[in-house]
């Protein structure tokens, strides 16, 4: 009967050593913190960030190719009620709408650059076919010093 006893605390031992780690592994399983969501913009304030230009088909001019830029940026919260885009961060890219040949003709120079635009209108993204994750359809490029 001791043998018995002996055997069966030894496989409890066993059984408990196996297990704790496990425990302790599912309690601190070592994952980053969930990400804060990004400073809030508003109309009025800049934003920077490196400027890409994409080609794309305007569905509304027969499907001619065209030029949409595009901030990649770090992540911000927009104004209720887009508040984050449905993101936990908030939007990182923010498509330019250029409302002239001017200021398309403006950020072709700064294309691979960093530059910083004043946002005075800014939405997330709503329409098929928008590559970015929020929009802002008007804005003022900022000049550098």
């Amino acid at each position: 009967m001791t043998k018995l006893f002996a055997t069966r605390s030894a496989l409890v031992a066993t059984m408990m050593l196996l297990a704790t780690p496990a425990i302790s592994a599912q309690q601190d399983d070592g994952a980053p913190p969930p990400p804060k969501p990004g400073k809030p913009i508003n109309a009025g304030e800049v934003l920077s960030g490196e400027l890409n230009a994409m080609k794309v088909r305007d569905v509304k001019n027969a499907g001619k190719r065209i030029a949409m830029y595009q901030i990649t940026s770090e992540p911000r919260r927009l104004p209720a009620p887009n508040g984050l885009c449905n993101l936990e961060t908030g939007p990182e890219t923010f498509q330019l709408v250029t409302s002239s040949d001017a200021q398309a003709t403006q950020l072709k120079s700064f294309v691979g650059k960093e530059i910083s635009v004043k946002v005075d209108e800014v939405a997330c993204a709503s329409d098929p076919g928008q590559m970015s994750e929020a929009v802002i359809t008007k804005w003022s490029l900022i000049r550098k010093q």
